[in-house]
């Protein structure tokens, strides 16, 4: 029993309790904290398959936080006016709140912190979500950075605190009302593909621990030569649970110390390159849909999705085995290699002339692991239309990309069925997986290509030069 007034915690992509400044605030001196998660639009409008994961990432920290005497509390409906109820049935006298940077994301929590506070409530955002708060990175000028490299230099060497410990958790002494989340449907879009890449998604903050520390174990050291290699576990894994915050990148951070050489560091600027991802959607959040490059607002993209050549890179039926297989890992695993998603995205824009937003919007469906500006800085780069150092027109060979990178086709064998006497259980699993209307069968041919290399690279240089005429 306390007589102190509760603070609400509104989780959103920060489903742990260690290192989760925002959490410790409301639960210091012993104040009774009430966990709260809401279903709003920015829920409601998540694709499939991050509303899927999202579901499972709740199921798991609802029983994390029972476990330490606590329970998530979930409601529908907008934000301010959840919080507006919860604030009145519980008598909480603060909402606390980690921040978000994209722009739907600004634009609800200013609302909420502005309607919270006219009513005598404490709002207050916290950081934890990031290594750097944005606006704390400038250059030397004092603007934003437009170029990774030289963003990783001014960040490098940044003093950066230890993670926080975890919280003892006071409850309230009576609890509000709350909603089923299995009521919530929340997977439902996924429909029999639930099931396939169920069996590959381990959700929850112990889980990502659990990874992390195999990874800094046994793959730390060879990070830098084995992250691009598509037939190797070479990656660390974390990208599913950094986008719902069940890690944060400051506890990565600093267990990547532990490790030496070019491995470590190489790792980190991985994390550095999810931070200028955030950077440039904070300062010039246009990047989530438009052309970030105006001058790309000329080039002749194809934005129709009905065409042939779209429906048939959908269906990982290009005729291009390594693009095949990568988005074949995508539908089974719900994840797709980085390296391969350059590769894929490179021949959807550069090869098919497509535009980025309909891979943007197909990855935003189908990977787990998705994240708003990642997602829309990864696009952007590989179009052209996005923030880039390279002096010329990159355009990716998938068969050259194919012999770096799967030397000896062991990931194309893995995803790819058709053709083979005997096809990994992987490979069986794509059609399994895909949609049922789709009438695809492992026993069918393999498809020819629907556009050859030479082909598709030099249609895509020369709408380049004529865009810039």
């Amino acid at each position: 029993m306390t007589d102190q007034a509760p603070c609400i915690l509104w989780f959103r992509r920060d489903l742990r309790r260690a290192d989760h400044p925002a959490l410790r605030a409301a639960a210091s001196g012993g104040r009774p904290v009430i966990p709260v998660f809401i279903r709003d639009a920015a829920v409601d409008g998540l694709g499939a398959a991050p509303r899927w994961r999202l579901e499972r990432g709740l199921e798991v920290f609802a029983r994390t936080l029972e476990d330490a005497g606590s329970r998530l509390i979930l409601r529908s409906g907008p934000a301010l006016e959840v919080l507006e109820e919860l604030v009145e049935e519980t008598g909480a006298t603060a909402v606390y709140w980690s921040r978000l940077y994209d722009p739907q994301a600004r634009e609800r929590d200013a609302r909420v912190k502005s309607g919270l506070r006219d009513r005598g409530v404490e709002a207050k955002s916290f950081p934890g979500h990031l290594l750097f708060e944005p606006w704390t990175v400038e250059t030397g000028q004092g603007g934003y950075y437009k170029v990774y490299s030289p963003f990783w230099r001014a960040v490098k060497d940044r003093d950066l605190p230890d993670p926080c410990p975890r919280p003892d958790l006071t409850a309230p002494d009576t609890w509000p009302e709350n909603e089923v989340l299995a009521d919530w449907s929340l997977g439902a879009a996924m429909r029999r593909g639930a099931e396939v890449v169920a069996g590959h998604v381990t959700a929850g903050e112990e889980a990502a621990n659990r990874r992390f520390g195999q990874f800094v174990s046994q793959g730390l050291s060879d990070y830098a030569s084995d992250r691009d290699r598509l037939d190797r576990d070479g990656t660390s894994g974390m990208a599913e649970y950094l986008s719902l915050g069940e890690v944060s990148p400051l506890t990565l951070w600093h267990k990547s110390l532990s490790g030496t050489g070019k491995g470590a560091e190489t790792f980190r600027k991985e994390l550095v390159w999810r931070e200028f991802a955030y950077h440039l959607i904070y300062h010039t959040p246009h990047l989530v849909e438009d052309n970030w490059r105006p001058e790309w607002d000329r080039f002749p993209w194809n934005e129709d999705e009905r065409r042939a050549e779209v429906k048939a890179w959908k269906q990982a039926r290009t005729g291009e085995p390594i693009v095949d297989a990568a988005l074949r890992e995508m539908y089974v695993t719900g994840r797709m290699h980085n390296r391969a998603r350059m590769i894929v995205a490179s021949y959807l824009c550069k090869h098919l002339l497509c535009h980025w937003r309909i891979g943007q919007a197909w990855f935003e469906d189908c990977l787990v692991d998705w994240d708003p500006a990642s997602n829309a800085l990864g696009w952007q780069w590989v179009a052209g239309s996005g923030p880039d150092a390279a002096p010329y027109f990159r355009v990716f060979n998938p068969e050259t990309q194919a012999e770096k990178f799967d030397p000896d086709g062991t990931y194309r064998r893995r995803w790819i069925a058709e053709g083979k006497a005997r096809p990994t259980a992987t490979a069986r699993s794509y059609f399994d997986a895909v949609p049922a209307r789709w009438n695809l069968s492992p026993d069918a041919d393999y498809p020819d290509r629907i556009v050859g290399l030479r082909e598709g690279r030099e249609r895509a240089l020369s709408a380049y030069e004529d865009s810039k005429s």
